[in-house]
């Protein structure tokens, strides 16, 4: 009997012994596993999004602001600019302009910092000489930048007052010492009475604007090319012409040009829904009167873009332009929501980042603007969830 509960003992410890080491085997556990807090899940959206072979896409910063419905006003974070190596952005709908800063440099924003508020559906940001320069829907205007990332409000200073409403949007780059601001139409389709409507302005660091290129719906984003100078801008195309006409584009802009809004859009074709009057030409041929320099489809919404720079992508991406496409509300269906890559000697575009829509078409994030860090790395924001997104090449 004795012999038997001995042996019985014995193969019950070397089962429970086998056990213990195929559990170890799998999983060793150990006191830092313990205490080491375990890394957060990543966000739902983030599994959906598609990129190119060793890219990688994380959440550098988050809570910036939420969309309560779709489609509708944009409610959170929407363009951004590089200050000192920190990444600002702004917050139309809370009216403040925040700084992002980095300071372990690991890919995640360490502190949200209100660096001015108060503001006017804030859009546009650009800095020159430590000052920070804001449009408002309704003004442009200045404030000193304080060392800890806020600006002097006793410094702020109206530079020019902007038409309202319509397009609220205004985006502003500054190039030596002139500011350029982009100021969308007052209608879908309509002859405007302000000049400043439809149009890319240009003024000095202290005002005095005068009408730079006109004919341009809606250029929400524009960018200076790195070598030429050229201004590339987006522009989002007029509605209810149906779900395929009329394209979005990207523009080259030159002084003085004439883009074709209200009358003609893409490659001078002439919108006859809009313009009844008869003509023995073609009045989209009319000196002054530019064609598109790329055809984006409908209602795609191209918003922010960047050419790539720095070190981190391949070498084969080098000073190709990136365009974020918000997205549709107007077709059936929809188009857009990624962020696309377009090869400028070719003007071949291909989808970059995707799946901020599904195969169902539940919407989880509409990209908004595109910007490169100087080491290359790109970020990109989102008005629908709230997210700056940071995309890295890994290999």
């Amino acid at each position: 009997m004795n012999k038997d509960i001995y042996l019985a003992t014995a193969v019950i410890a070397i089962i429970l012994a086998l056990s213990g080491c195929n559990q170890a085997d799998e999983n060793p556990a150990t006191a830092d596993d313990i205490e080491r807090p375990q890394p957060a899940a990543a966000h739902p959206i983030l599994k959906n999004i598609k990129l190119p072979p060793d890219f990688q896409i994380d959440i550098f910063a988050d809570d910036l602001g939420k969309s309560l419905n779709y489609p509708g006003p944009n409610r959170a974070v929407r363009f951004m600019e590089f200050y000192n190596g920190v990444l600002f952005a702004s917050i139309p709908s809370a009216g403040v302009i925040v700084a992002l800063p980095d300071k372990n440099n690991d890919g995640k924003a360490d502190e949200v910092i209100k660096a001015i508020e108060g503001l006017n559906r804030p859009h546009g940001i650009a800095f020159k000489d430590g000052y920070v320069y804001v449009a408002n829907e309704d003004s442009v205007i200045k404030a000193k930048m304080n060392e800890d990332l806020t600006a002097d409000k006793s410094t702020i200073e109206k530079i020019t007052e902007l038409p309202s409403g319509g397009h609220w949007t205004r985006t502003i780059r500054i190039d030596d010492n002139d500011l350029y601001i982009s100021i969308g139409s007052s209608c879908n389709v309509c002859g405007e009475e302000d000049e400043r409507r439809a149009a890319i302005l240009k003024c000095g660091l202290s005002g005095n604007c005068s009408v730079f290129a006109k004919g341009i719906r809606n250029a929400v984003g524009f960018v200076f090319h790195p070598e030429t100078n050229d201004i590339y801008a987006t522009e989002n195309s007029r509605d209810y012409l149906g779900d395929y006409l009329p394209p979005d584009e990207i523009n080259i802009v030159n002084e003085g040009n004439d883009y074709g809004w209200p009358i003609c859009y893409g490659n001078n074709i002439h919108d006859t829904d809009f313009d009844k009057n008869t003509y023995i030409r073609n009045p989209c041929m009319e000196p002054f009167e530019m064609p598109s320099f790329i055809d984006i489809p409908a209602h795609s919404a191209p918003l922010g873009l960047a050419f790539n720079s720095g070190s981190n992508f391949p070498e084969e991406y080098k000073g190709d332009l990136f365009v974020a496409y918000h997205g549709s509300w107007n077709r059936k269906e929809k188009t857009g929501y990624k962020a696309v890559r377009i090869d400028l000697e070719t003007k071949q575009i291909s989808d970059f980042a995707t799946g901020w829509i599904t195969e169902d078409e539940n919407v989880l994030g509409r990209p908004v603007d595109v910007i490169f860090d100087k080491e290359g790395r790109m970020y990109v924001s989102d008005d629908n969830a709230g997210l700056v997104y940071r995309i890295v090449y890994n290999k």
